[in-house]
């Protein structure tokens, strides 16, 4: 194994050192432009958002090879690498850490929530096969599908609304990757309705603001 710490993509607020942070989980293919917009749009709201390249043992991201790294990733792998980058941003000065990702990674952070891991909320996208993950969350969840998702059908969709009732967002036009902008399957409104929804909730279980 390399003798390196996990690579990130690492966005601050430009007031200095963060009081709160989140841990953005990639997609399947890797780090990507949009992964790091995501990063950049949540430090403007005053949030240190870390990335972590789970893929960093293969090489890196590489969306050429990356149905290989998907096949060669171990869960005991990315609950490590998670929980560095929690205390990396710690370390950075965030208190209250909370974490999202999207596709993989929404899957990825719903593990991070029934892992032990020192975070105090989860807002999982489009993640695929979290009815298949054991074990009690033990914080907040917001999970957001679309109706229209070509990889998760609507049955898995609904195994977590029963295990999470009140805690599944589904938007029935959406298809996967519906906050991808940029891309063919960017929805033009379940997405900024979505990131409202995530704002307001990393608000809530991290700086204690109370839902209006």
């Amino acid at each position: 194994m390399p003798e390196i710490q996990v690579p990130y993509f690492l966005s601050l607020p430009a007031s200095g050192a963060p009081r709160e942070g989140v841990v953005v989980i990639h997609e399947g293919n890797g780090m990507s432009p949009q992964l790091l917009r995501v990063c950049e749009r949540l430090a403007d709201q005053g949030y240190g958002a870390i990335a972590p390249d789970l893929f960093w043992r293969f090489g890196g991201s590489d969306p050429n090879n990356f149905m290989d790294h998907l096949r060669d990733l171990r869960l005991s792998d990315v609950v490590d690498d998670l929980r560095f980058a929690v205390g990396r941003i710690r370390e950075l000065g965030a208190g209250p850490v909370g974490v999202t990702g999207f596709c993989m990674g929404g899957k990825f952070t719903y593990l991070a929530a029934v892992s032990g891991l020192d975070v105090q909320c989860a807002a999982p996208f489009y993640g695929s096969g979290i009815s298949e993950l054991d074990g009690d969350v033990q914080c907040p969840l917001l999970a957001f599908y679309g109706g229209r998702d070509e990889y998760v059908p609507m049955e898995e969709i609904e195994k977590v609304r029963a295990r999470h009732p009140g805690d599944v967002i589904v938007y029935p036009d959406a298809e996967h990757g519906f906050m991808r902008d940029g891309s063919e399957t960017y929805h033009q409104t379940a997405a900024p309705d979505a990131w409202g929804k995530l704002l307001a909730f990393l608000a809530q279980h991290l700086r204690g603001v109370q839902p209006e």
